[in-house]
């Protein structure tokens, strides 16, 4: 791995350790990491370039968060996000268990460039976390999520998302963005594919023109 004696792996594991949730560093396969580096033109003195060299990715909050490294079954790779078409727009760098994804704005998603922004089925929109990908990483092993997330989430959430696998989430319905989808606790919940709820909201989007977002998804 270049500049492997530079890496900022060791304190991402310090944090991983201190984490105010649970994570699974994901296994890595050492070529892909090594791809990933190179299609994305980092390095490991980033705190991205860093996960893709040493992480398949990494769940959070049990299996809540899914950040991207260099790709695990059922998780896609920073690489494969990175030659998309929108690429130039934004990078994707995770996905959750509800649908929603947070992106680096790359200056097409109208936050600030560099700045990691959430998409959210609540709102169908993008918007600004406050900050980049290594605050957005501290922000997420903190125990930032609980507050983010609210009334997203219901009670005994972490005992059925435990079991999903890192290509699953939940539909809920009502879905979140409608007024009788929001208290998570009021509404009914399947395991779907990842896939199909990304589908799913871009459709929906689309549908109530939600300010453009839906062609970047």
């Amino acid at each position: 791995m270049s500049n492997a004696d530079e890496s900022v792996w060791p304190a991402l594991l310090r944090g991983i350790e201190e984490a105010q949730v649970d994570v699974e560093v994901l296994p890595v396969d050492p070529v892909r990491g090594r791809a990933a580096l190179e299609g994305l033109q980092l390095t490991e003195r980033s705190a991205l370039g860093s996960i893709a060299a040493h992480a398949g990715g990494l769940a959070l909050d049990t299996r809540w968060l899914r950040i991207f490294g260099s790709g695990s079954p059922g998780l896609p790779g920073l690489a494969e996000q990175s030659s998309g078409a929108t690429s130039q727009s934004h990078l994707v760098v995770a996905f959750d268990a509800l649908g929603g994804r947070f992106a680096i704005d790359g200056g097409g998603l109208g936050v600030a460039a560099g700045e990691v922004c959430y998409w959210g089925p609540d709102t169908l929109a993008w918007s600004g976390i406050g900050g980049g990908y290594s605050e957005f990483i501290a922000w997420a092993l903190g125990g930032g999520l609980p507050e983010f997330y609210g009334t997203l989430r219901w009670d005994d959430w972490q005992d059925e998302t435990r079991s999903l696998g890192l290509d699953q989430g939940w539909s809920l319905y009502p879905p979140p963005f409608s007024e009788q989808g929001q208290d998570a606790n009021s509404v009914s919940r399947a395991v779907v594919p990842l896939v199909e709820l990304h589908s799913f909201y871009a459709d929906v989007a689309r549908q109530f023109d939600a300010g453009g977002t839906e062609a970047q998804l």
